[in-house]
């Protein structure tokens, strides 16, 4: 059973298991009820059995996908998402819905069902570059939430407590907090950060099947799952078979992605920690971004050389420039000046940059910045949606920036960032302003008037998330 998220390693929870070996020795899980069983033919039961044995092997899965599950499935979807290469939006397949779910029912089980490629487009990043996405056809989301909702109930009763990705009940926050916790109640003097280069598109297929059969041994439920792996995209009215990845936008990615990471890093890492780590070692993942923070930097570094042969492994590498190990913690800053050094370098984590800090009494205070580049990119986006209606009415422009900025402050309200959102808040203001000039020859909008008309409509930070003690300590395994 896992160990709840505090004792003696607070930031994370791990269960006591080794790496992962073969499936020979595995007991497989009873394909029927019976007396000498507590499975049942619900995921309660799934769940039961994983938590039980975590070596047990499921041999039948594909038949929890029920036509009621299929529809529950389709309204955890996004409503207005982009459709794919079928062309069909969420409203529109809502209208058949009821006579569509029994058909698409029966053809996952008579093994007539057919994947269909993904729609390739590109995402501007924030350091300039596209980002590869592939949507998916609305069926094909249908079955995969379905399929994510099943193994789910498997391994959310393996993934170490470390794990923050993408699961049920846990998000980016407590990550954030995880780490802060972990590095200000821990001996930690150095971080690294590692960035996987284009993870979700160098994911071994057979490696992500072999993983898979450590737990699933239902031969229809893994070849659903390689028909998604080997789908491919059409990019240019032209199919691009896929050789390696997992498209990024699909339902089930994350999913893939934390499993395959599970095996290749998570458990592998808890492993290294306790046989080859002197003194502490912290761990907290978000999917593909990594923070490892060590007490001595001689670990660290072996633990660098070591994980970079591991990845080489299962066709992962970090990327060169943007994996670092700096000096951070508690003692980093004084130790630096000694030496003759300047402050201790910074690192981004999920949006925030995270800076060696004090508190009013002096103690070390982990200081938590929106990231810059990152609110730069925010600000040109609401400047230029602002040119773009401006002719609209005052009331529908401001509802509008009202739940920008408010959707802003509910992820970056955190205790340390109050001077960077109130900075925030006056570029929004000045580029309302701006746009609202802009919107005749005349250009005069007296100042006081403008200001009347920001405090209806752009809201001020006044409630933050609690401090990362607070919410950690307070919050269940």
């Amino acid at each position: 059973m896992k160990l709840p998220n505090k004792g003696d390693f607070p930031a994370e929870a791990v269960e006591g298991r080794g790496v992962a070996k073969g499936n020979a020795d595995r007991t497989s899980a009873p394909r029927t009820q019976s007396r000498t069983s507590c499975a049942s033919m619900g995921l309660e039961g799934v769940r039961e059995v994983a938590r039980r044995d975590r070596r047990v092997r499921f041999t039948a899965l594909l038949h929890h996908i029920t036509p009621s599950l299929l529809v529950e499935s389709f309204y955890a979807l996004q409503r207005n998402a982009a459709a794919g290469v079928d062309g069909v939006t969420w409203r529109e397949y809502e209208l058949i819905l009821n006579e569509r779910v029994r058909d698409l029912h029966r053809e996952l089980h008579t093994g007539s069902y057919r994947v269909q490629p993904s729609r390739r487009v590109f995402i501007p990043k924030g350091d300039g570059k596209l980002r590869p996405l592939g949507i998916a056809s609305l069926e094909d989301k249908i079955v995969q939430q379905a399929v994510a909702t099943i193994l789910s109930t498997i391994y959310e009763e393996d993934f170490l407590g470390f794990s923050y990705g993408f699961r049920r009940g846990r998000g980016q926050h407590d990550a954030l907090d995880a780490l802060t916790v972990g590095i200000k109640s821990r001996n930690v003097n150095w971080i690294l950060d590692a960035d996987i280069r284009s993870f979700f598109d160098e994911i071994d297929h057979d490696w992500m099947l072999r993983f898979l059969e450590h737990r699933i041994a239902d031969p229809r439920m893994l070849s659903l799952i390689r028909k998604w792996l080997k789908a491919g995209v059409v990019e240019n009215g032209r199919r691009i078979p896929a050789v390696r990845g997992t498209p990024q936008g699909s339902v089930v990615s994350p999913l893939l992605a934390n499993i395959y990471l599970h095996y290749v890093l998570d458990l592998w890492a808890h492993q290294w920690r306790r046989k080859h780590a002197w003194g502490d070692v912290v761990v907290v993942r978000y999917a593909d971004d990594n923070v490892f923070g060590f007490e001595s930097e001689k670990t660290a570094r072996r633990f660098l050389a070591a994980m970079q042969e591991r990845f080489a492994k299962f066709g992962l590498a970090l990327h060169p420039e943007k994996t670092r190990l700096i000096e951070f913690g508690r003692f980093a800053t004084t130790d630096r000046r000694d030496r003759g050094q300047r402050r201790p370098e910074t690192f981004d984590f999920l949006g925030f940059t995270h800076c060696c800090g004090r508190d009013r009494q002096g103690r070390f205070q982990i200081v938590r910045l929106t990231v810059k580049k990152r609110m730069r990119a925010t600000l040109m986006s609401i400047r230029q949606t602002l040119m773009r209606r401006r002719h609209e009415s005052l009331a529908v422009l401001g509802n509008w920036l009202h739940r920008v900025v408010q959707g802003y402050y509910n992820y970056h309200a955190v205790p340390t960032n109050r001077k960077r959102l109130d900075g925030f808040r006056s570029e929004v203001c000045r580029a309302w302003r701006h746009a609202l000039l802009r919107r005749s020859q005349r250009h005069r909008l007296p100042w006081d008037r403008y200001n009347r008309l920001a405090r209806r409509f752009i809201p001020y930070c006044r409630k933050f998330h609690p401090y990362p003690e607070a919410r950690f300590y307070a919050s269940p395994p």
